[in-house]
């Protein structure tokens, strides 16, 4: 009796225990059998009557895609592309006479039977990966037969998601959103931002007014709610989305060399033309030295802003004394005037003033940072494409990337003023302090802020003059990620790679144009968390793009920090009131909504932390003795006033 109760309770418990280990491995595995049969294929087929008639990130032909055979046999049948996760597409096309092959894409066999002669389409967006995926056309029957399955693929594209499956913190999104808001509340104009993770349009958000303040600094009270449509003045952030685009684009096609001297392409006048001066606070050398120096610099020297250029020659304001560039009222003459009528006339007469313009420095002694070096740069685009920058833009960028929200000259283009957010409240015056003739003095919606660009190019230049929303100009931003988007390949890995890499190890934190993060080196546009590889770019307006290669990110950050009144115009004529909150820094948006990314845990103790510390950083910058509607007091009570929120949650 005893013995049968044993053998019926070994049995139990064997029958126990293999239950047991069967469930055990269905939760390792991950998927279950059931689940796999709700899901359908892995890989999806389609038989298209053609392949699509656009560029591809990556061809090949199998079975000797490298081109013959040698004795890396493995990589004759393997093919890497980029691409991320939800979305991706692969085209085939199949010859006659072929009788089977194998598929994987990433390590994922296609089940369905490919060997009919045509053209397949092959949805993997159950199985791509974010970055690099694997394709694998192996064992194809007959062996006899060269390149018989020909693969196409597409570059990714930017498809909706949300914060929380790319790994960040809603909390870190809620405190921007909240930091911003409280900032609005005391006294800041606007703010709009769009974020891209891995191929996603992750977060879009706009706060604020189009314009909040009367000309004469009093604030509006019943304003027009900004929105996600709002287009921005994007100041030197035109500079990376026309002219460096448009250069990056030339080279990878062969059309431009960026160590060709630039009067190839301006003619001998670029240097001949040099009047007899030198700038004060620069070199002073002979005439014909001055000459032969302009006349040796190269598209290369201009992207670095090594040509020796001055800032900003204010070739629209007579009253600027040339060799001091000194603002005289009255009584300063500019030898490099080229009038203010915005106009054609007047974008010829600038060009002949960039051609005398006299340089500060030796071409590649110095960095000096300046906004006719990018001015030139975007004639020679116009010089080498035929086309006007404006026009060149849009047929080889917008259009093809269907970007609606973003333009030079908005006003002219089917956007009214209410498409726009405004940014100066007295048009070019700084309040009143700044004078010449021709100069705006409205609220300016819609017309580009820059001096230069406004007046001398007629509203379209290389330096300034681009408009747009944070998720069409984050779009634009990721082609610096894969050089392509969908159907469409804009420039080369190489030439991304040259024009992003630092420039010399003193300058690292500088690439053709780019503004690198290097060493640490741009913490206050990118944060703290950003990878040495990210650049971007930053606009007097307080407009920002930061783009992480390391970490497939893209960030758009737009505010019109200038839509409020001079501080003090006799005192500092560029001291807006905007400039004093945190809205404004930049660099505060992605130091938070990267706290605690891939963190499976609440940070909001975390932040608050953060917050009090903040609170306490903004009270020490209250200049001594302002009155409490100073804007610096201001921005004090509002990180307080966001403080005692999380505080009190």
């Amino acid at each position: 009796m005893n013995l049968r109760k044993t053998c019926l309770l070994l049995c139990v418990l064997l029958v126990s225990v293999s239950l047991f280990g069967c469930e055990t491995k269905k939760e390792e595995s991950g998927i279950e059998n059931e689940d796999m049969t709700k899901q359908g294929p892995m890989i999806t087929v389609e038989k298209p009557a053609s392949l699509p008639k656009c560029d591809f990130q990556k061809e090949a032909s199998f079975p000797d895609r490298l081109g013959g055979v040698d004795d890396t046999l493995a990589m004759n049948s393997v093919l890497s592309f980029k691409s991320y996760k939800d979305q991706g597409t692969i085209y085939l096309s199949v010859e006659e006479g072929v009788e089977s092959f194998d598929l994987y894409v990433n390590s994922v066999k296609c089940e369905e039977d490919l060997s009919m002669a045509g053209n397949y389409k092959l949805v993997i967006a159950k199985i791509a990966v974010n970055g690099s995926n694997s394709l694998q056309i192996s064992n194809i029957e007959p062996e006899d037969k060269e390149n018989v399955v020909s693969v196409f693929i597409p570059y990714p594209g930017i498809i909706q998601g949300s914060p929380e499956e790319e790994g960040f913190r809603p909390e870190a999104f809620e405190l921007i959103s909240d930091l911003i808001q409280s900032d609005i509340d005391h006294g800041f104009p606007s703010a709009q931002l769009a974020v891209i993770s891995h191929g996603k349009l992750i977060y879009a958000r706009t706060w604020g007014a189009l314009n909040s303040y009367e000309p004469d600094g009093s604030r509006i009270a019943d304003p027009v709610p900004a929105d996600n449509d709002t287009m921005y003045d994007l100041a030197s952030v035109t500079k990376m989305f026309s002219a460096n685009y448009a250069i990056q684009k030339l080279v990878s096609e062969g059309k431009i060399d960026i160590d060709e001297k630039v009067y190839t392409y301006l003619g001998e006048r670029f240097y001949e033309d040099t009047l007899d001066f030198c700038y004060d606070f620069g070199m002073q050398v002979a005439w014909e030295t001055m000459k032969d120096y302009k006349a040796s610099i190269t598209i290369r020297d201009l992207m670095k802003h090594e040509a020796g250029f001055p800032p900003s020659p204010r070739y629209f304001n007579i009253y600027v004394d040339a060799p001091s560039q000194e603002y005289l009222p009255e009584e300063g003459y500019n030898l490099l005037y080229s009038g203010y009528e915005h106009g054609e006339e007047t974008k010829e007469k600038t060009i002949e003033a960039i051609c005398q313009t006299p340089l500060v420095y030796e071409p590649g002694s110095e960095y000096l940072y300046s906004d006719v070096d990018y001015m030139i740069l975007g004639l020679i685009v116009e010089e080498v494409s035929g086309q006007d920058l404006d026009t060149y833009m849009k047929e080889n960028f917008f259009k093809p990337m269907g970007l609606k929200r973003i333009s030079f000259e908005p006003l002219k283009h089917g956007f009214g003023k209410e498409d726009c957010a405004a940014t100066e409240l007295n048009g070019n015056t700084r309040d009143g302090a700044v004078s010449f003739p021709g100069v705006r003095t409205y609220t300016l919606q819609g017309e580009v802020h820059d001096e230069m660009a406004y007046y001398s190019m007629n509203g379209v230049s290389g330096h300034a003059g681009l408009f747009a929303n944070a998720v069409d100009l984050a779009k634009l931003a990721s082609l610096m990620l894969n050089g392509g988007y969908e159907g469409h390949r804009f420039f080369s890995r190489n030439v991304i790679d040259t024009f992003i890499s630092p420039t010399g190890i003193d300058t690292a934190n500088s690439g053709l144009g780019w503004a690198r993060q290097g060493d640490d080196q741009r913490s206050w546009y990118y944060g703290s968390d950003a990878s040495s590889f990210t650049v971007g770019h930053q606009g007097w307006t307080g407009t920002l793009v930061m783009i992480d290669p390391q970490n497939d990110l893209v960030m758009a950050y737009l505010t019109n920090e200038r839509n409020t009144k001079v501080l003090d115009p006799e005192v500092n004529a560029n001291d807006f009131d905007g400039l004093y909150y945190t809205t404004s820094t930049l660099g505060f948006v992605p130091q938070i909504f990267m706290t605690g990314k891939d963190q499976n845990t609440d940070i909001r103790e975390q932040l608050s932390s953060l917050l009090a510390s903040m609170a306490a950083d903004a009270e020490r910058l209250i200049p001594e003795g302002v009155s409490e509607d100073h804007p610096a007091y201001l921005n004090y009570l509002s990180k307080t006033a966001v403080k005692e929120k999380w505080n009190g949650q």
